[in-house]
């Protein structure tokens, strides 16, 4: 069998964590697009702020200063080593940017999938408000929103995704929609 890569994108607190963790439990390794931000702020000595403020402006940073295809570029190579070591299914959790797309479909054009998880912009919010960990208030989620669509170009990978899932139900819901996403490209 030849490999084949999920890609997860959508907006802050449409479930991609929701849907990654669902593959992860099927034995799915994922490489975190996130994480390459985290590993580099620990390397340069940058503490993550519970506000997720220091995330946000290092994420731009890096983009800005290292190039738009940093992330993508570490993602990449992990993704590779991951292949290298044999695994036949990878997720990649988090892609968000118009950049990032362009460089996951353009290495692995044969094999890579992106799903957008999306959700009423209202469900979200009310999402996001009440979830444990680094809940936004209504002015936070709307930056938010603003900085993921005008500084990280995301509405492009949402726009241009190979397959959709709504995620307005319960997370059984979205589960059984993710399962017959992957029945049909034999994930």
């Amino acid at each position: 069998m030849d490999t084949k890569i999920l890609a997860i994108v959508g907006m802050s607190g449409s479930g991609k964590s929701v849907v990654v963790d669902h593959l992860t439990e099927k034995g799915i390794p994922k490489v975190y697009f996130g994480g390459m931000i985290y590993k580099e702020m620990e390397r340069r000595g940058i503490e993550r702020t519970s506000d997720g403020e220091s995330e946000k402006n290092f994420r731009e940073m890096i983009r800005e200063t290292e190039g738009k295809d940093w992330v993508v570029n570490q993602v990449l190579k992990e993704t590779r080593d991951l292949i290298e070591a044999g695994q036949k299914r990878i997720v990649l959790d988090g892609l968000y940017s118009w950049t990032e797309y362009k460089a996951v479909k353009k290495e692995f054009p044969e094999s890579a999938t992106v799903l957008a998880v999306v959700v009423p912009k209202a469900l979200r919010h009310k999402r996001v408000a009440k979830r444990p960990e680094r809940p936004f208030n209504a002015k936070e989620i709307q930056e938010r929103d603003r900085s993921e669509v005008e500084n990280l170009e995301k509405g492009g990978p949402i726009a241009m995704a190979d397959y959709y899932v709504l995620n307005d139900g319960t997370v059984e819901d979205l589960y059984k929609q993710v399962d017959k996403v992957l029945a049909e490209i034999d994930f």
